[in-house]
């Protein structure tokens, strides 16, 4: 890192710290202001937001990395960001009639409070163990990387670089609340785009153009039908993405994630009505295009000087001993060996900008969901300020958790971020049935929402159970013949998933058969057929033929991409 790199990193900082000042003498008196930054965000502010939440180290170190190592692959989960249209069209219409603050109120609001704990917990757990976990220990390997400092005043600077980035995050969420997460992706945004465009760039004047990179990677081979890295759908017998199931998987998952994850929506419940909402929503997934090209593409370029060279990534002993290339090294090493002084503190920025954005998103969430679903219900006649100051408490635990956590996390990094898609695979399908049906379904009742949630998460923690125990176990019980084994550790993730969401939607369905059906007052605006004239027409006026044609327009360039890369 040359003295030009430390300016430009200064310089963000800066402009950073800024931000947060402006954002804190701003009034944040209730729950509303702290957690929905005041909902008056703007389309600009939500769209920048859902984006720089998004992208985080599953990016920077996981997407790129997978690049590198298995291609087009998992272009199907980025690619399906085109389901936030679903969130904008669909669901912004009834999450805002509903006035909620959190997902989990919105399932009270339809269902049962049962349904509302159910979900509160889930996310909770999954938040702090997962996202929390993985971006600050991807973040200390990132940033060892680039600055290549091993120690720095007799500490491990992966310990310097994980801590530190919590912290800075911490501070300026507690303080700023939604409003600091809105403002600062508005400025992060575009650095991070920026950055990644160069790396991108320069990426492939270096090893001489996209058809020396495409040329390289389609000779390589990843399974037996002769399917190359190049190939977004791959045979139905390829054991890791077979074509049908990725589509189902990343299906699944992305609605879940796009339309139901608090860690999303709460950006789009900020916004000041349905219409800034929506077209927040439409931006989003026009900025969730890029990823592919920002970061997957980086790390298949990578892959290719490596395969030119034979030294360009960091080898790595593989798992019979033999020495590979580090593919998750991929991103940070096109930042160390490519980027000119300056250009390289204008990623590392960008870098900065990702995980830091994506922490403050994770904490704010937590924070209001703690808040909100748990100590707000119990506690109703709370003072509002209290609200705040117990938020701001909240995300002071979740702080000390996730750093507490980061032991962990080093000690079985890898296999617990090998195990990350498989966590949000186990996850999302009782999830996305509970929320399917009761927007979809009238007589979805609140004993089948409820049960769909505990069906998903009683499988889903069955799934996670068997493979921890079937992959570390010395010797396999029952083989071929075991039925367990058969359905809950052999049948292929993706698959799994999809089959998962369809025994939820059962489950809801024949418990609310035999349930009582909801009074008409119940779910009144909540499902579709139950809006009221006033409530349509309200909708109808928040959205023009320029919205369709934008969300038409990103359709269009998802299927161009996957005809490009079938």
């Amino acid at each position: 890192m040359a003295l030009l790199d430390w300016i430009v990193i200064a310089v963000f900082f800066l402009a950073l710290v800024g931000i947060i000042l402006w954002v804190m003498r701003q009034k944040q008196n209730n729950a509303a202001d702290y957690f929905l930054g005041g909902k008056d965000a703007t389309w600009i502010a939500i769209g920048a937001s859902i984006f720089a939440s998004n992208i985080g180290s599953e990016h920077l170190i996981g997407l790129a990395g997978s690049g590198a190592s298995s291609g087009m692959a998992m272009a199907h989960w980025e690619i399906q960001g085109w389901m936030i249209l679903i969130l904008g069209w669909v669901f912004v219409p009834f999450y805002t009639r509903s006035m909620v603050y959190t997902m989990p109120e919105f399932l009270e609001r339809r269902y049962n409070g049962a349904s509302r704990s159910i979900l509160s917990i889930i996310s909770l757990i999954s938040y702090v163990l997962t996202k929390v976990a993985v971006t600050v220990y991807a973040g200390g390997l990132v940033f060892q990387q680039v600055f290549g400092i091993d120690e720095l005043w007799g500490i491990d600077f992966f310990w310097i670089a994980a801590v530190g980035l919590v912290l800075i995050t911490a501070l300026y969420t507690i303080f700023g609340g939604m409003k600091s997460v809105l403002y600062t992706s508005v400025l992060q945004t575009p650095i991070l785009l920026l950055g990644s465009a160069i790396i991108l760039v320069l990426g492939l004047k270096e090893l001489g153009g996209w058809d020396e990179m495409m040329r390289i990677c389609s000779a390589v081979k990843v399974n037996e039908a002769g399917d190359t890295m190049t190939n977004l759908i791959r045979t139905n017998e390829d054991p890791n993405f077979p074509w049908a199931g990725a589509l189902i998987g990343s299906a699944v998952i992305g609605f879940w994630y796009w339309c139901t994850d608090q860690f999303i929506v709460q950006r789009v419940l900020s916004g000041k009505d349905e219409k800034e909402a929506r077209r927040g929503t439409i931006f989003g997934a026009y900025l969730k295009l890029l990823p592919v090209f920002l970061f997957l593409i980086p790390g298949m370029i990578a892959f290719a000087l490596h395969q030119k060279s034979g030294s360009f990534l960091p080898l790595m002993q593989g798992t019979t001993g033999e020495m590979i290339a580090n593919s998750d090294a991929a991103f940070p090493t096109l930042v160390a060996k490519l980027l000119p002084a300056g250009v390289k503190g204008l990623i590392v920025c960008g870098i900065l900008a990702a995980l830091m954005s994506s922490l403050a998103s994770l904490f704010n969430s937590s924070a209001a969901l703690f808040t909100i679903d748990f100590w707000q219900r119990y506690k109703p006649n709370t003072d509002p300020k209290k609200l705040v100051k117990i938020g701001q408490a909240a995300t002071v635990v979740i702080v000390v958790l996730g750093i507490l956590w980061i032991p962990i996390m080093r000690s079985v990094g890898d296999v617990l971020y090998l195990y990350l898609q498989d966590v949000q695979s186990v996850l999302a399908p009782g999830i996305a049935a509970a929320f399917l049906a009761g927007v979809c379904w009238k007589r979805a009742t609140a004993q089948g929402g409820m049960w769909g949630l505990i069906a998903g998460l009683a499988i889903g923690l069955t799934r996670l159970g068997a493979k921890i125990y079937y992959s570390n176990a010395a010797t396999v019980p029952g083989g071929d013949g075991n039925l367990f084994q058969a359905l809950f550790y052999d049948m292929n993730w993706l698959f799994f998933c999809g089959w998962m969401l369809v025994f939820c939607l059962l489950v809801v369905f024949f418990v609310s058969i035999f349930t009582k059906a909801p009074s008409a007052e119940k779910i009144q605006g909540l499902v579709f057929g139950t809006s009221t004239p006033e409530q349509r027409a309200a909708t109808r006026a928040s959205w023009n033929h320029w919205d369709i044609i934008h969300s038409v327009i990103i359709l269009g360039i998802t299927a161009a991409f996957y005809y490009y890369f079938w």
